[in-house]
C-alpha cells in the first residue's frame, strides 16, 4: 500500500514539474504592408523649402561674395 501511495504521489509530482513547465506564450504576427503615395504633380524644389532656408541661402551668397573679395584684397601667397 505504501508503494502504491508513494508511486501516485511520484506520478502526480512528475506530471505537475512537466505541466507547469510549457511555454503557452503565443506569438503574435504583424504584417506590414507597403503603400505607395502617388501624388498629382511634383513640386519643384525652390518651393518645398521653408523661408528659412530661402533666407538663409541668399545670406550664403552673399556672405561667400564677401570672403571672394577679401581673399582677392589679400592677394595669393604662392
Amino acid at each position: 500500500m505504501k508503494r502504491v501511495i508513494y508511486l501516485t504521489a511520484l506520478i502526480l509530482t512528475g506530471a505537475t514539474t512537466l505541466i507547469s513547465c510549457r511555454d503557452t506564450a503565443e506569438k503574435e504576427t504583424v504584417i506590414v504592408k507597403e503603400v505607395r503615395v502617388e501624388t498629382e504633380k511634383a513640386e519643384p524644389v525652390e518651393e518645398r523649402k521653408g523661408i528659412l532656408e530661402r533666407t538663409a541661402q541668399e545670406v550664403d551668397k552673399e556672405v561667400n561674395k564677401e570672403v571672394d573679395k577679401r581673399i582677392d584684397e589679400i592677394g595669393d601667397d604662392n
